[in-house]
């Protein structure tokens, strides 16, 4: 039976494993000794790294893994990181023996130009987003277009309700904040929020939600419904008629919330 696990790191940074109780693949490792200390304390052997982005915060932690572990790490083909074996592309599979485990490859391209995302559909849907989709909102658009952001985020919405949304940050309080303020009358919304507060006040994670929970709470997937629309053009005071220039101003509203 595999577990999921987050391992803290920095301020909200979720270092995730994956494992067995023998072997274990880690993703996004910003730094290393969290993970070491994981590793060895439950006698887990590492298998492999998978990476999803060039960011130091997802990255960081890879070299120092690697003096201590022989393993690939995978990451995306059209970025430039340190120590990737293996780059990957849309469409490429992962199969790791030891685990029983395959992963698909996904390009969400946006946050970055060359983000991709992690597939697995046994023993359970799951997807490990990196920065892409958040619960409750979207990673900041740092070198892709809105089309490319706006096509990932829409791609993450189609795949099964119950697919559990592995994401990289402890950012959802602060994202139903603004989601509250684009849609206020959101029953469901609010409904999360209490959800939200009351584990984070046991400090317990946030994450993972699911495809469904996202498809409900989440504005940035939910620009063609007419709450976000009707939202976006009173704060911006225009009519707004394409979708992708909708998930662009809506995206700019929550850098300056």
């Amino acid at each position: 039976m595999l577990t999921v696990d987050p391992i803290p790191a920095f301020t909200d940074n979720y270092i995730w494993i994956i494992h067995d109780q023998t072997h274990a693949v880690i993703v996004d490792p910003g730094t290393a000794s969290p993970v070491i200390e994981y590793l060895r304390s439950r006698k887990l052997q590492l298998i492999a790294i998978l990476v999803t982005h060039h960011h130091a915060d997802h990255t960081q932690g890879i070299s120092d893994l690697l003096q201590s572990f022989d393993v690939p790490v995978y990451g995306p083909r059209n970025e430039n990181i340190l120590h990737v074996s293996h780059p990957l592309q849309e469409n490429d599979h992962i199969h790791l023996n030891e685990l029983s485990l395959s992963l698909t490859v996904l390009d969400t391209p946006g946050h970055t130009k060359g983000h991709v995302a992690y597939y697995v559909r046994h023993p359970a849907d799951m997807v490990f987003c990196g920065d892409t989709l958040f619960s409750c909102g979207c990673g900041k658009m740092f070198e892709g277009t809105a089309q490319q952001f706006f096509h990932s985020l829409q791609r993450l919405s189609q795949l099964p309700d119950d697919t559990l949304v592995y994401c990289t940050h402890e950012y959802t309080l602060n994202n139903i904040r603004f989601a509250k303020e684009v849609d206020p009358g959101n029953p469901a919304l609010l409904d999360f929020e209490k959800k939200a507060q009351e584990l984070r006040n046991r400090k317990v994670p946030t994450i993972p939600t699911t495809i469904a929970l996202e498809k409900k709470v989440n504005p940035f997937l939910r620009c063609n419904q007419s709450a976000i629309i009707q939202s976006v053009q009173n704060h911006f005071s225009r009519v707004v008629l394409d979708p992708v220039e909708r998930f662009r101003l809506l995206r700019e509203w929550k850098n300056n919330f």
